[in-house]
């Protein structure tokens, strides 16, 4: 499969884990505010808010991921290509109970990185749908630009407050079941 987030003459490779109910996960506005930005020698730093710090949600999603063992993690982030594509790196900031639900990224060391940041966030996504074939996915993002047909497969998060906002959490709560439910097969 071709895509436009690779050179020329590249091949996508396959994802290590396919299939599955995937929880496509951005950082920046989800898990934190999305004023962070990488600091040169210093990393991702959150600015303008000095009381909110980096990851400050993760508790509160590996909670409301507790009553679903079946959903895996895959990072849907501008954080993954600034660890050079290293999953483990970037799964490591996590809390232990999210990280052992990541199973890959939408981004990959292949790919041309500069192309992916300037590619819109849900056709990283769609691309990666594409690639592992999940039998169901939903999206927690900040990023209100996706389509509408694709609406349904995502929770859009308050870019500030993250996940840590009341409307946030209730449409979090009620797709998660309906990502988690076991599928007629196809």
């Amino acid at each position: 499969m071709s895509s436009p987030l690779f050179t020329p003459g590249e091949s996508v490779p396959p994802p290590h884990r396919m299939g599955g109910r995937v929880l496509y996960l951005d950082i920046d506005g989800v898990l934190n505010p999305d004023d962070a930005y990488w600091i040169r020698g210093r990393g991702p730093q959150v600015l303008h808010r000095p009381q909110r710090r980096l990851f400050e949600h993760c508790g509160l999603l590996a909670q409301e991921l507790a009553s679903y063992p079946r959903i895996r993690i895959v990072l849907s982030s501008a954080w993954v290509p600034w660890y050079r594509g290293s999953l483990p790196t970037l799964a490591r900031k996590l809390t232990p109970a999210l990280q052992s639900r990541v199973v890959g990224a939408t981004y990959h060391s292949r790919m041309n990185s500069n192309m992916f940041r300037q590619t819109p966030r849900w056709m990283q996504v769609w691309a990666d749908v594409h690639r592992r074939r999940p039998e169901s996915w939903l999206a927690l993002d900040d990023d209100d630009e996706w389509p509408p047909w694709c609406v349904s497969h995502l929770v859009l998060t308050n870019p500030i407050f993250g996940i840590n906002h009341p409307q946030v959490l209730v449409n979090l709560r009620r797709k998660l079941p309906k990502l988690a439910a076991d599928l007629p097969p196809r």
